[in-house]
């Protein structure tokens, strides 16, 4: 029997700053060094928390600890790792313990955010409006947001299928995520994150149409070649994903073949925050 795995990670923004949340035990839950990179504009938020926490715990307030949960978020390299998180709660407390003009302002926001919650559990289909209503507000056209939202489906239906099947969520979706990119672009998403200059910034959300497009078929065929194959635990699933990833490969080089140009673009929407438009990507 395989064991219920929380919904993906969302990004949330507060003055351009990324707060990484998940829901868990159904109400979002944060991740706290995020929470205080953005009140402290510390570059060492990571330091400062420990700090704190070990603050906090010898002034008694223990039960905030207590109520801190390690919950599996994407990293800078894009895997996702155990990280200090919690709920709306806990979270205001923290924040009492933080000397920062923006903690008024970030209380409000959060309030707003766990508000947020209880209306997309109401109506589901407003979580990808406001996940549609972000990426408008970062500056991305709408025939590239209308691509993105699709991905996002195309790949939810494949970590479905590969959570039913015996999958292991973390490392086992990262290598056959890797199958699919190599078999399809010729690189692994690492290695394509670093021609595009990333760090800790989701790939998908620096594609460019085409690049979108193609990552969508990788992962649309294997999940009709899992489906079909009935494909059960990590290697069968390894062997679908590189036959699904090799039908997004072909059509590639076909393309590229035609068109006399590369699919793989070094282009990225790093300047987007900054600047607050899009740099226009070659199609």
């Amino acid at each position: 029997m395989n064991t219920p795995s929380l919904p993906p990670p969302r990004i949330a923004l507060f003055h351009g700053k990324e707060i990484r949340k998940i829901l868990h035990k159904n109400e979002w839950w944060f991740s706290i060094i995020d929470v205080v990179g953005a009140l402290t504009d510390n570059e060492r938020a990571r330091k400062y928390w420990n700090d704190l926490k070990r603050k906090l715990t010898e002034e008694g307030y223990s039960e905030v600890s207590d109520k801190i949960g390690q919950l599996k978020l994407p990293a800078s390299d894009g895997k996702n790792y155990f990280t200090d998180c919690a709920n709306t709660e806990t979270i205001f407390r923290i924040i009492q313990s933080i000397p920062s003009p923006k903690a008024e302002p970030f209380k409000r926001w959060l309030a707003k955010v766990g508000y947020e919650r209880v209306q997309e559990i109401e109506d589901p289909e407003l979580a990808t409006k406001r996940t549609r209503a972000l990426y408008k507000t970062k500056g991305y056209p709408d025939s590239w947001i209308e691509k993105r939202m699709r991905g996002i489906a195309v790949r939810e239906q494949l970590t479905n299928e590969w959570r039913h099947r015996g999958v292991r969520e973390g490392l086992e979706y990262g290598i056959l995520t890797a199958e699919i990119s190599k078999a399809a672009f010729g690189i692994t998403p690492t290695e394509y994150k670093k021609k595009k200059g990333l760090k800790r910034e989701n790939l998908r959300d620096h594609m460019n149409d085409l690049e979108l497009i193609f990552t969508m078929l990788g992962e649309a065929a294997t999940t009709e070649i899992t489906q079909k194959k009935d494909a059960q635990g990590f290697q069968q699933n390894r062997v679908a994903a590189r036959k699904g990833g090799k039908i997004a490969g072909d059509a590639r080089k076909k393309l590229e073949l035609e068109s006399g140009k590369p699919v793989v673009s070094k282009e990225n929407y790093l300047d987007l925050s900054m600047k607050g438009k899009v740099r226009e990507l070659p199609q």
